[in-house]
């Protein structure tokens, strides 16, 4: 029983070819995920799941376990990561390892804290949650959000046209670092946001996610 962190890191990202593994500040992107879940000290098992055996050596360089690689059709780009946390609940199941908790970490988050993922435990175990992640809010009220049809300009909520902004309740997104999820609940809707899901807010500083690369000097 007791808590998993699962580290998804396919070989072929798209945008970023080999992203996970990247130089960011003198480390592997990747390390910055696999130290925040081990300082922690929340899990009894942090592992990356991967197909990429460069990867996976790197993975085990940073103190994570790579127990098994991720199958073919959970490395294409079409699987979710619902599928692939799925793939590795299974296979520990397996083996009678069993966790109460599950944290997906995203490996392209290098600004992810062990203070933050404990944060976030505290209140799905305290709030009677079975999903918690980091959310932001939009840096613009979404409210006044703008569309564009055949070349044309037009509001998307038009009853917003003439509202204050601050009058406009707040609206989030998610940060892209991590879920907490309920193994349990997981199964059973097989989804990472389930119906009871709440949230943590963080800053934009401390949710910054690597997506794309650097332009110009």
């Amino acid at each position: 029983m007791g808590n998993i962190a699962i580290i998804p890191a396919r070989g072929g990202s798209k945008r970023i070819p080999r992203k996970n593994i990247k130089p960011f500040l003198g480390k592997p992107i990747i390390a910055y995920s696999i130290e925040a879940a081990l300082k922690s000290n929340l899990f009894d098992e942090v592992m990356v799941s991967t197909d990429d055996e460069e990867i996976a050596k790197i993975a085990r360089e940073y103190g994570a376990k790579v127990p098994f690689l991720r199958s073919k059709d959970n490395a294409n780009d079409f699987a979710v990561l619902a599928d692939v946390v799925q793939e590795v609940v299974g296979n520990y199941k397996k083996k009678n390892n069993n966790f109460d908790n599950i944290c997906c970490i995203l490996p392209t988050a290098p600004f992810v804290t062990s203070s933050k993922i404990t944060e976030a435990f505290k209140k799905l175990v305290e709030g009677n949650f079975n999903c918690v992640f980091p959310v932001l809010e939009f840096s613009f009220p979404i409210q006044r959000s703008l569309k564009i049809e055949n070349n044309k300009v037009s509001m998307v909520w038009n009853e917003h046209l003439n509202t204050r902004s601050q009058d406009l309740e707040p609206r989030y997104h998610d940060s892209g670092q991590f879920y907490w999820t309920n193994t349990k609940a997981f199964l059973n809707e097989q989804k990472i946001l389930t119906t009871n899901s709440g949230a943590i807010i963080i800053s934009e500083l401390q949710a910054q996610d690597i997506d794309t690369e650097p332009t110009g000097n």
